[in-house]
């Protein structure tokens, strides 16, 4: 009886476990077939632009003179090296992004720990502090352009002559610190819904306890809300950064990279190759030569974030 049983058990266990592997390569080809649409989507979203951006790079094509696509190699990488702005916007495009995460940063753990403080009207505050971020770039580049800045008419205008000021015209005179101006007005918010969130994770016995031990506000600050928004103070120059790298709409809009190259970043200075001197094999060359920065440094901000978060979890 017991022998029976046994060999019954014995044979019954190969049948169940070739069942169990037939389930399981069954839902791996059902969730093959289900993603294999979307990842062929994307590949191909991504594959084809960057391949033709890469033939055209390697070809002299100017709209101007359509029928001349003669194979030139890495002319068109050296030509937009060597031009005479590529230098001028790889530093603006580096000070435009330096500038806006310093200021995104500062600004954003200081307000962010003043709204963690409960008071009357925070919940209307928080909101009102967010809000630019919804607003589209080129929004709020007129707004800043024709409604504040401007030397005429601009509320900054009012405000000088009430003091008994001359008006300053920004966008002539301080072209690039009214477009860090406009670029920061647009990602604080987006600093301080991080951070601000961020904060409501902070553990408030562990402050009640420094305060009892007689630590007082700035220690506090320094020796714990500080680590604790280390992490999103992390994410937030990871994800500004990715994007400020690319900023457009904001110079467009208001000083179209003049005057001269004082505002004119990377993106920009694409832009003017391809559509502005119709150049699309040396706009190709500088847009290859931007993705593989922006790459670099999302790499080494990834790197410098893994190491953050490993010493925290360590």
């Amino acid at each position: 009886m017991n022998t029976t049983s046994l060999d019954s058990r014995t044979t019954q266990q190969p049948e169940d476990k070739a069942r169990q592997g037939g389930v399981s390569r069954y839902e791996n080809r059902l969730r093959l077939a289900t993603v294999s649409p979307s990842v062929l989507l994307l590949l191909v979203w991504m594959i084809v632009p960057l391949a033709m951006t890469i033939y055209f790079s390697t070809i002299r094509y100017n709209l101007l003179y359509p029928g001349e696509n003669d194979f030139v190699g890495l002319e068109n990488f050296y030509y937009f090296i060597t031009d005479a702005g590529f230098l001028a916007g790889a530093a603006n495009t580096l000070i435009l992004v330096g500038s806006v995460l310093l200021i995104s940063v500062v600004l954003g753990v200081l307000i962010s720990v003043l709204v963690d403080i409960d008071f009357w009207g925070r919940g209307l505050v928080r909101v009102m502090l967010i809000s630019p971020f919804f607003i589209m770039p080129t929004v709020s580049a007129l707004v800043w352009k024709n409604l504040l800045l401007h030397p005429v008419s601009g509320i900054f205008a009012a405000i000088w002559r009430f003091f008994g000021a001359t008006p300053v015209d920004w966008f002539t005179h301080y072209p690039m610190f009214s477009i860090i101006m406009i670029v920061s007005w647009q990602w604080l918010p987006f600093a301080i819904l991080i951070l601000m969130t961020a904060m409501q994770s902070l553990d408030q016995e562990q402050k009640d306890a420094a305060r009892l031990d007689g630590a007082g506000p700035l220690a506090i600050f320094w020796h714990i809300t500080l680590p604790h928004l280390s992490r999103p103070i992390a994410v937030v120059v990871m994800i500004e950064t990715i994007f400020l790298l690319s900023v457009f709409a904001e110079i467009y809009t208001t000083t179209s990279g003049g005057p001269g190259y004082e505002t004119t970043n990377l993106a920009y200075l694409i832009y003017n190759q391809a559509l502005l001197q119709f150049d699309v094999g040396m706009a190709s060359a500088g847009g290859l030569i931007a993705v593989v920065i922006a790459n670099i440094a999302a790499f080494v901000l990834i790197r410098l974030i893994g190491k953050n978060l490993t010493d925290k979890a360590s």
